[in-house]
């Protein structure tokens, strides 16, 4: 796909408060799909998906960056390996 600015061609930007009220939409209606209310809205399912995966925050149980050994407890396993050598 060509790009432009660094930006895929085709790709639509939607202002954030747009997003926002997608996902409370969505959120209203408690039979409605994914694929119902991005229909509506004329937007992609999944980026729809993306909107309320980003608005409902990270999941618990989500490894979003790795732990250092400090934060995974290992750090006294860390000065001591550091501390042998």
């Amino acid at each position: 796909m060509v790009q432009e600015n660094g930006v895929p061609v085709g790709m639509k930007h939607y202002p954030v408060e747009f997003k926002a009220d997608a996902v409370a939409l969505y959120r209203s209606r408690p039979g409605a799909t994914i694929k119902s209310v991005a229909a509506d809205l004329e937007v992609n399912t999944e980026t729809l998906r993306n909107w309320i995966r980003t608005a409902d925050g990270p999941r618990p149980g989500a490894h979003s960056a790795p732990l250092s050994a400090a934060q995974a407890g290992g750090g006294d396993v860390q000065t001591g390996l550091t501390a042998a050598r």
